[in-house]
């Protein structure tokens, strides 16, 4: 490990008292999970009894981890909170604008709803981040490591003090981009695990965020339900355990663990080309492998489904009507979703936002979208290689998300059957005594063990 003997500072019992929320996401733990035989998670199961689980956990579309960790923490679908997708497109540039990994914005800029850490710090609470998407330099968190891809944007956003107070408690935050690099996920998660406690026994925040991305990192190169995944799956639930026996060790009676992820996942071993049907139906141009700026239509990919932006004004409709029926002829597509059937999934409007696009397509199980745009095939040959990839329709059983719940203010026991996303930033507000007024998603007053005041 790469923090073998960390030393956590303790703060003064009697001047702390206050409860505290870790709301901890395991990027990619899908819900089937929980009840595969296959899977080792002896600390889950464990809270599983000890607390609460919800049967399932609806995510957002696309279920990707941007959108859906923003929704997490606003309790409204990317329609409100603007973070539509790992990436969209410009429609006045005709360039890709990467979320993912926070290379452009800061969480201001990106984030167009009120989060729980916004309310939290409004109310005078202390409040915390580590490696959550969508928080690059966002000033309602008092200790923060955003969840960015270099060294240099992490020295440049994450709290001062707090990258000092790791150096000398012996944990190697600089080592960050180069273990992802390097392919150490594992000791990078590790190490987050370590920020968490260092975090938590020093400063002992009313509300700690944290993110965990080796099961999506492996489920992604080897596929769900590979032996690489029950192995990284294994890794996960061993942090997950680290982190309640700390909580119940440090902190006894005062804290409340909440495990949730962002999406599931699907096997695939097909790719779905759009930009290539585009090119050929004379909508979109590209030069060598480079998709021109000028094309008038661009897919752009989200894994499991595919944004497609018309950009031509004028002929918005003939092209939209045109393009949905050659795309339902595409073998591995399960739909194509016109702006009329986005409000169900909460995407918004392409008339009043512009990146918001004009057609979602959804990938069956197998397959996936790429945003490729050379060659003549649409959908490439079968690979004898398994990957995994999400992004899908969230409706599909194998994208449900994971939610469980233990420790103060969680009625053990308690049944809690399907769930939405949206549902989990007011429950963590009720937790803390507050309210998220502007959240889609109920409380889940079931799980409490003194019920919110409505």
């Amino acid at each position: 490990m790469p923090c073998a003997s960390p030393t956590f500072a303790q703060a003064p019992a009697a001047t702390n008292t206050h409860p505290i929320v870790v709301l901890l996401s395991v990027d990619g733990l899908a819900n089937f999970y929980l009840d595969d035989p296959k899977a080792e998670i002896p600390h889950l199961r464990g809270l599983m009894k000890e607390g609460v689980r919800a049967q399932s956990m609806k995510a957002s579309l696309p279920t990707v981890t941007w959108p859906n960790h923003t929704t997490l923490v606003t309790g409204v679908q990317p329609g409100k909170h603007g973070v539509l997708g790992n990436q969209v497109l410009d429609r006045a540039t005709g360039e890709i604008v990467p979320f993912m990994i926070d290379p452009i914005y800061n969480k201001e800029e990106l984030v167009q709803s009120p989060t729980i850490y916004d309310v939290a710090k409004e109310a005078g609470m202390k409040t915390a981040a580590l490696i959550w998407p969508a928080t690059r330099g966002a000033k309602t968190l008092d200790w923060t490591v955003p969840d960015v891809g270099n060294i240099k944007l992490v020295e440049q956003h994450a709290t001062p003090s707090l990258l000092k107070e790791f150096s000398e408690a012996g944990i190697p935050w600089e080592k960050q981009e180069e273990w992802w690099a390097t392919k150490r996920i594992r000791e990078r998660d590790g190490m987050f695990v370590q920020m968490a406690k260092h975090v938590l026994s020093k400063h002992q925040p009313h509300l700690l965020l944290m993110h965990l991305v080796e099961l999506d990192h492996t489920q992604h190169g080897k596929g769900p339900n590979t032996p690489e995944a029950y192995e990284a799956l294994k890794a996960a639930d061993e942090r997950v355990g680290e982190m309640w026996e700390f909580l119940k060790t440090t902190l006894p009676g005062r804290a409340t663990l909440i495990v949730v992820s962002d999406h599931g996942f699907y096997p695939w071993r097909q790719a779905i080309l759009p930009n290539v049907l585009l090119r050929q139906e004379k909508l979109l141009r590209a030069i060598g492998s480079k998709i021109t700026t000028d094309s008038k239509v661009r897919a752009v990919d989200q894994g499991g489904s595919s944004f497609i932006y018309i950009r031509d004004k004028e002929n918005r409709a003939s092209i939209a009507e045109s393009l949905i029926a050659k795309f339902k002829e595409v073998e591995g597509i399960s739909a194509v979703l016109t702006p009329e059937q986005f409000a169900p999934y909460g995407l918004g409007d392409p008339a009043t936002t512009d990146r918001v696009p004009d057609l979602v397509l959804t990938a069956k199980s197998g397959y996936a979208f790429f945003d490729v745009a050379g060659g003549d095939v649409v959908v490439m040959p079968k690979e004898e290689r398994l990957r995994g990839t999400h992004g899908y329709n969230p409706d599909e059983p194998a994208m449900q998300a994971t939610f469980v719940a233990v420790g103060a203010g969680i009625q053990a026991g308690a049944r809690l059957g399907d769930i939405s996303n949206t549902s989990i930033a007011p429950t963590l507000a009720a937790l803390l005594g507050l309210k998220m007024p502007s959240a889609d998603g109920p409380v889940l007053q079931e799980v409490l063990e003194t019920k919110a005041a409505e």
